[in-house]
């Protein structure tokens, strides 16, 4: 394994979309969506050590899940867990473990990966990372990872494609130039781009040597470069705590999609089908999950449906469940608190959370 490749595990987010399971005090990443056994972040931090020495892997989360950190993922060195103060999204996290891992080795090549995400051809997913350090080591690039879309989503935002291909292993990817990023398009736009074959899910794993991104961060986002090149000196000593707060304090709150990777001209994407799920959304939860003839999915062996259809359920095990007369549902308590929403609307969930936590209280969000 090269003792060059690094990776950054983004692990501050809460997950709101994913309410009521999903919680401020225990998001998504900490738990075990799918039953596995394992949680999110255990299942992402497990796959990079098949490109990656432990050693290499950083994790950078918000300090209050230090504590789940630890507890799930016992054998990464204590050094290895950063903590940022405050969610300014993921530029200025990415650009926080850079800084870090330039520090270690200033040949280094990284992948960025969110701890969240489901992959399930692990060993394909292991080719391409291995394919994609050896493209980032020889290349000033900037690498994304793609998906090819097989369903109109809305949820994703997109990457289009040069068309142009530029290395491909048949059947299990394909390299091009990227033309252009997009946003999450409404659901007349996003069966144009399932149509067009030249746009791909953005999953938000990126791959590149330490001084490509620290060269375009420095290039569009001079800002947030310097602030981090002002205190870099403290990095590694005792100093780093109080470094890190100050720069969170005033640093930009923008991803690096916006800062970085729409502005330069030297982004590709390697295009494929890894199995790949933000699981972003109950319905990508739907989507994945075991659903009887009828299109529904439960946790639960006591829920009985009754013409009902496309529904996702999830309930604690003790409890009871009748469903009757519903289509494309997502019912889901946990806890203190219970939804019912259509899946068309789920979108507002987040939104949803935010009004029971003002109106009732955070205790329930």
């Amino acid at each position: 394994m090269d003792k060059k490749n690094y990776a950054i595990i983004m692990a501050g987010g809460i997950g709101s979309r994913f309410w009521p399971l999903s919680r401020t005090v225990r998001p998504k990443q900490f738990l075990d969506v799918l039953g596995t056994g394992k949680t999110l972040i255990q299942q992402t931090y497990e796959r990079i050590k098949r490109v990656c020495l432990k050693e290499n892997i950083l994790i950078l989360s918000n300090s209050l899940y230090e504590n789940t950190i630890r507890e799930q993922i016992r054998d990464i060195p204590p050094e290895n867990i950063l903590f940022e103060p405050q969610r300014k999204n993921t530029a200025p996290c990415i650009t926080y473990g850079a800084f870090k891992i330039k520090k270690r080795d200033a040949e280094a090549n990284i992948l960025v990966t969110p701890s969240d995400h489901v992959i399930l051809r692990e060993d394909l997913f292991v080719e391409i990372a291995r394919e994609g350090f050896r493209f980032v080591s020889r290349n000033d690039a900037l690498l994304t990872i793609g998906i090819k879309p097989h369903r109109p989503e809305t949820g994703y935002g997109y990457i289009r494609s040069s068309g142009k291909i530029l290395g491909k292993e048949p059947g299990k990817w394909t390299l091009a130039k990227v033309r252009q990023f997009t946003e999450k398009p409404d659901l007349i736009t996003a069966r144009t781009y399932l149509e067009s074959g030249d746009y791909f899910w953005n999953t938000g794993i990126f791959m590149w040597s330490v001084n490509s991104i620290l060269g375009a961060l420095q290039k569009y986002m001079p800002a947030l470069y310097r602030q981090f090149q002002e205190y870099q000196d403290a990095f590694n000593t005792p100093d780093e705590k109080k470094a890190v707060e100050d720069i969170f304090g005033t640093c930009e709150n923008i991803s690096v999609d916006y800062g970085v990777m729409e502005k330069a001209g030297n982004v590709y994407v390697m295009n494929t089908d890894i199995g790949w799920s933000d699981l972003g959304s109950w319905s990508a939860l739907h989507e994945m999950s075991e659903r009887d003839p009828a299109g529904n999915t439960t946790n639960s062996n006591k829920t009985l449906f009754y013409d009902t259809t496309n529904c996702l359920v999830r309930l604690p095990g003790y409890k009871v469940a009748v469903i009757q007369g519903l289509d494309d549902y997502v019912v889901v308590e946990e806890e203190n608190a219970l939804l019912i929403c259509k899946k068309q609307e789920e979108q507002r969930i987040r939104q949803f959370a935010e009004n029971v936590g003002t109106r009732f209280g955070n205790q329930y969000v």
